[in-house]
């Protein structure tokens, strides 16, 4: 049985994350931590757990954590579960400076922690299946790349610069960089990027265009806007369109879903009949735990994907590509 700690339900997908665990046989919830009393203890009322005001004592009971947080905590939380010998399932992105992200590697591997990154669209079936073709080099040699990420206006601490480290491209880039970087093992030479606020007052970004040029001559567009409006049914619109000299593919992480249109009722109503990617990334994580194996999605890997979304922003403020660090 693995004890999972939460340490922050700041991020949305957190309440996602602990239904899946309160379902679970092989796991247990041991409780949460939030410095905010009341989004803590809600949760865990609703989860049936135990609050800890105090991040020391959860820690203790835990043989893991999910780290939640607002991003520019991740780092301090992932230092204090390492430390004490927690691994850690680390929501996206790793962190908010390149800096932040190398400790906290550093961090766990010094302590013989697991760090794993939450990318839960590497688990979605049309990603999955689209991943074991691309392997079989249907497409031949891979040219270009479209994709995009459009979600909604998450609001609150994502508008929050300090808190979240940057608006739309950093919270939607990431997830198509690190699923363009797991097909095909190229890391991004140069990126140019557009990134401005068009669709919401906000005093942050919500909307750009990134360019990026990978190894071997292949490159890839990007829109990772807030272009969605409330009613949408998903939290993105993960879509990939990538084109090689034997032919193309288009994926789409959210496909597995039904929209049925009621004239009799005017109402429009969303049934995914899709897996449950969280359900799958969390299962990945514990069996990573108890069986003492590599994640599937490392700290690297969420450095990397860090480092596109940085050098997006950097490319916008100089107006120029810019190279990207691997």
């Amino acid at each position: 049985m693995v004890r999972i700690g939460f340490v922050s339900m700041a991020h949305m997908h957190a309440f996602s994350y602990a239904a899946v665990l309160q379902s679970m046989s092989s796991a247990t919830l041991t409780g949460i931590y939030d410095p905010d009393s009341e989004r803590g203890q809600q949760a865990a009322e609703q989860f049936q757990t135990e609050y800890h005001a105090e991040l020391e004592p959860l820690l203790e009971r835990c043989d893991a954590v999910i780290i939640c947080s607002e991003n520019s905590l991740h780092k301090q939380y992932t230092l204090a579960a390492a430390e004490v010998g927690c691994h850690v399932l680390c929501e996206k992105p790793i962190a908010t400076t390149e800096e932040d992200a190398l400790e906290m590697i550093h961090a766990c591997d010094t302590a013989g922690v697991k760090l794993e990154i939450a990318f839960p669209c590497r688990f979605a079936t049309p990603v999955q299946q689209a991943k074991q073709l691309l392997d079989q080099g249907i497409l031949g040699e891979i040219l270009c790349i479209k994709g995009t990420n459009h979600g909604q206006m998450p609001g609150g601490w994502f508008t929050d610069r300090s808190l979240s480290g940057g608006g739309a491209v950093m919270d939607h880039t990431v997830h198509v960089v690190d699923l363009i970087r797991w097909f095909f093992g190229r890391e991004i030479k140069t990126m140019y990027a557009e990134v401005d606020t068009m669709l919401y007052d906000v005093d942050i970004d919500d909307c750009g265009m990134l360019s990026m040029e990978f190894e071997g001559g292949m490159f890839a567009t990007q829109d990772p806007s807030w272009s969605r409006p409330r009613t949408f049914p998903a939290w993105g619109d993960v879509l990939l369109e990538i084109i090689g000299t034997k032919g193309t593919m288009q994926i789409d992480a959210f496909a597995q879903a039904l929209t049925v249109y009621d004239d009799s009722e005017k109402h429009v109503s969303h049934h995914s009949w899709a897996d449950n990617m969280d359900a799958l990334l969390v299962e990945h994580f514990l069996s990573v735990v108890r069986e003492d194996k590599d994640p599937m999605i490392t700290g690297y890997d969420g450095l990397q994907a860090l480092r596109a979304a940085l050098a997006a922003y950097r490319s916008s403020e100089e107006g120029a590509p810019v190279p990207v660090r691997r």
